[in-house]
């Protein structure tokens, strides 16, 4: 049951954080990315090796089918196993999120 609440409420932000998307700036957000996330993900485009195990490089995950900024909101507000538990500003999740949009090779 507490699993499904915080699924919910999870959502519930990600749609704040897509209703808002056009006030992104992907440019802060590859900031943000390079200051915080480069600690264990590879951030940069084109990179495909990340420098902790198990974490996914930026460009993999932009380039996964469906992965749409819902579904960034969602993943990036829930808790991972082997992710610190990083929480963002709604402002610097809208802009990490258009960052790692911006990567997206399958557009």
């Amino acid at each position: 049951m507490l699993g499904r609440i915080a699924f919910t409420a999870a959502m519930m932000l990600g749609l704040v954080a897509t209703a808002n998307a056009q006030d992104a700036d992907p440019a802060a957000g590859k900031t943000y990315a390079e200051q915080v996330c480069a600690q264990c993900h590879a951030v940069q485009a084109g990179e495909d090796l990340s420098s902790a195990a198990g974490a996914t490089p930026f460009q993999e995950v932009a380039n996964t089918p469906g992965m749409t900024e819902y579904a960034l909101s969602v993943w990036l507000q829930s808790s991972h196993p082997t992710m610190p538990n990083i929480v963002l500003e709604q402002d610097e999740l809208r802009n990490v999120i258009a960052y790692i949009r911006s990567l997206d090779r399958t557009q």
